[in-house]
């Protein structure tokens, strides 16, 4: 059974970065997209980035487009979100998610991932 495990959140101070990485274990295959997506507190999940192994194909929210890079290794099947310019509005449960197929223009939709990790806990102080 295919299991996503993130690391990397803790406690940051407005304008400073961290890295989250997310790894796959439990399978073989190497998943085709692979994205971030966060929940705050007392709202909605939502859509950070996401990249497809197929064509390179990367995706971002407009709220962190320019702060936020993810990127992947595809022989360890792991992905990565370098996080800069934190801001409070940063803060939230980070999760990874994966799944063996995509559809292009799609890959902002949390219903389009099968596999799902814990969560990471991202603070940013003002």
């Amino acid at each position: 059974q295919v299991q996503l495990v993130e690391s990397g959140g803790g406690l940051v101070q407005s304008g400073g970065s961290l890295k989250l990485s997310c790894s796959a274990s439990g399978g073989t295959l190497s998943f085709i997209v692979m994205g971030w997506f966060r929940r705050a507190p007392g709202k909605e999940r939502e859509f950070v980035a996401a990249t497809a192994r197929t064509g390179g194909e990367t995706t971002y929210a407009d709220s962190v487009k320019g702060r936020f890079t993810i990127s992947r290794n595809n022989a360890e099947n792991t992905v990565y979100l370098q996080m800069n310019s934190l801001k409070p509005d940063d803060t939230a449960v980070y999760y990874c998610a994966g799944d063996f197929d995509w559809r292009l223009g799609y890959m902002m939709y949390a219903n389009e991932y099968d596999y799902w990790g814990q969560g990471t806990q991202v603070t940013v102080s003002s």
